[in-house]
């Protein structure tokens, strides 16, 4: 058994140091926000926080995540969260919605690292993510008022 600190509680997995962190938090802690896209760390759907670092959750063993904080998407500070996600649905940034919580992810540490960034910071922190529908100026647009708010 490893322990590992998910959204703030304690949780006793029962895995090998090897196994990808995504499939602990999904299908052992059953938060499913977090998506399995590439498996490769090169769209950023599964994208989490560890100790406050967006990593790719597909690639990131648990090993990495032993004693250390994880955050999901489901477990993000709302000081974050909640303007993001108004800035998302003011610009009408989710298509088919996949990609949405590895960006929001991405963007929330960008916003939490530096609260005024420049088109070409945004782009910078979210050029891991990939989003298939092609929203990309409207992410940034979004990144840009939720900045405004926090």
């Amino acid at each position: 058994m490893i322990e590992i600190d998910v959204n703030g509680k304690k949780h006793n997995v029962d895995a090998t140091e090897d196994t990808p962190l995504l499939w602990i938090v999904r299908e052992q802690l059953g938060l499913t926000g977090s998506k399995f896209g590439c498996g490769m760390a090169q769209c950023g759907a599964c994208t989490m926080h560890l100790e406050g670092e967006a990593v790719r959750s597909c690639i990131t063993p648990l090993s990495r995540a032993k004693g250390k904080k994880i955050v999901t998407i489901e477990g993000l500070d709302k000081s974050l969260s909640e303007p993001i996600q108004k800035a998302w649905i003011e610009k009408d940034v989710p298509q088919c919605g996949y990609c949405q919580s590895g960006q929001v992810m991405s963007a929330a540490v960008l916003l939490r690292e530096n609260p005024k960034p420049t088109d070409e910071d945004i782009d910078n922190a979210m050029a891991g993510n990939i989003c298939r529908c092609g929203t990309y100026q409207r992410i940034r647009e979004a990144i840009h008022i939720a900045a405004k708010s926090i």
